[in-house]
């Protein structure tokens, strides 16, 4: 049995939740491996909705899930979600959930410069969610961080504190912002630790056990591919790496434990905050698109942007990311289309582009090559065969195959987790 990553393959909000809680079933242990509580992952087991945003989407199950090193972690907003969980019934304890020890933390100052950053870029704004996720990514290289572990040791977290303070006070001062007091914070620190050391653990080691003993291990990534730091549209990214290539070193594995790759993406597209999307739509039918998909970020309500499906991005997201196949979710929302498109390439200038470019200047003005496919009138949604589905919808989906070079593993018809047509299992590849 193979181990599995899934990996969002769009802008992320592709219905991971979904997926990744469907394949917990199979597997023993979830792993969350980057990203901080700025993702959000929404599942609906039995009718109950459950919103996640830092807890690994098997904690609802019960699975052994693990929040590994490569997650920025804010203590307050575990404990609300964790609370809030526990008061839907599900029960969150030491011995289902851990966090590694060697996990950086978000502090409330992280917010605040986000925040505060934010309002001076003005119209340059990247559209974060203000909350703290970018700085607390870059006090963890630059070595300023507080960890998890540091939150058992009084005098380890006050030299920590300074110097976390001496390079963010200066920059609240230039930004004509209100310092940070040390003293608030230590206090602050020590409240929580006694709620957080609990869930404390040496994940990579735990890892390491769970292999000799040939647990099967879901590693769940956050946002998609086109907000990796790397490889996404740049500067309007996350700030960490999106990809399947992450999911070791965020959790304390070698590359070879990863297994199959599994790449989630709408069979449309959207985008949350500001940056290009080649395949937007400003008329009607993206509205349709995004009411039928009640397009709204789990985490912010942010309305998401809508457009067709772009072939191009999920290609090259399948490239550097090493995605063997898609779990292919939403296509219900497009019942009722006469006409479907399907962006195939790109025209900037007198060149056509099969990838998005790097540069910041050029990827604003492509224009999408479109390639046009008949809709169907018939509903797909709750189809959990492919004897259900359309002879359009089965085109369509095929095209997608054909354009992106990569199989359909899943195909998602509604948010209920059973609604769901298995062509591959990953687990068994």
């Amino acid at each position: 049995m193979a181990n599995v990553a899934v990996v969002g393959a769009q802008w992320g909000d592709e219905g991971k939740g979904k997926v990744v809680d469907w394949l917990s079933e199979r597997a023993d242990v979830v792993v969350r491996f980057q990203g901080g509580h700025n993702a959000g992952h929404t599942l609906v087991i039995n009718g109950v909705t459950y919103k996640l945003s830092l807890l690994p989407s098997g904690v609802v199950r019960g699975k052994l899930s693990l929040i590994g090193n490569g997650v920025v972690v804010d203590p307050w907003a575990l404990l609300d979600e964790i609370d809030r969980l526990c008061a839907q019934g599900v029960a969150i304890t030491p011995d289902v959930l851990k966090v590694a020890e060697n996990a950086c933390l978000i502090l409330p100052l992280h917010a605040q410069i986000d925040r505060a950053r934010e309002e001076a870029s003005g119209a340059a704004k990247i559209g974060t969610t203000g909350r703290g996720i970018g700085p607390a990514y870059e006090d963890r290289v630059g070595r300023r961080a507080i960890r998890v572990c540091d939150l058992n040791c009084r005098a380890t977290l006050e030299a920590r504190i300074e110097g976390l303070l001496r390079h963010h006070n200066a920059l609240l001062r230039g930004l004509g912002a209100a310092e940070i007091d040390g003293q608030d914070l230590l206090e602050k620190l020590l409240a929580v630790a006694p709620r957080i050391l609990p869930y404390a653990d040496v994940v990579w080691q735990r890892l390491d056990e769970l292999r000799h003993t040939r647990k099967r291990v879901l590693f769940e990534g956050a946002q998609g591919a086109m907000l990796d730091v790397d490889h996404g549209t740049y500067p309007f990214v996350t700030s960490s790496s999106t990809v399947s290539g992450n999911a070791g070193t965020g959790s304390g594995v070698g590359p070879g434990q990863v297994g199959y790759v599994l790449g989630i993406c709408k069979a449309y597209t959207t985008r949350v905050g500001a940056g290009p999307f080649p395949t937007e739509l400003f008329d009607p039918i993206g509205e349709r698109i995004g009411d039928r998909g009640h397009e709204f970020g789990t985490v912010t309500g942010r309305r998401r942007r809508c457009g067709w499906f772009d072939a191009v991005l999920v290609r090259q997201a399948v490239k550097v990311g090493g995605i063997d196949g898609i779990a292919l979710t939403k296509l219900d929302v497009l019942d009722g289309f006469e006409e479907l498109k399907i962006c195939i390439g790109y025209r900037l200038g007198d060149k056509v582009l099969r990838h998005l470019p790097a540069s910041m200047a050029e990827q604003p003005l492509v224009e999408p090559i479109y390639e046009s496919l008949p809709g169907w009138s018939e509903s797909t949604r709750g189809a959990r065969s492919w004897k259900d589905l359309p002879a359009s919808a089965i085109k369509y989906i095929r095209r997608i195959e054909e354009l992106i070079e990569a199989p359909v593993a899943l195909l998602s018809t509604s948010p209920e987790r059973e609604d769901t047509i298995l062509v591959q299992d990953p687990f068994s590849t």
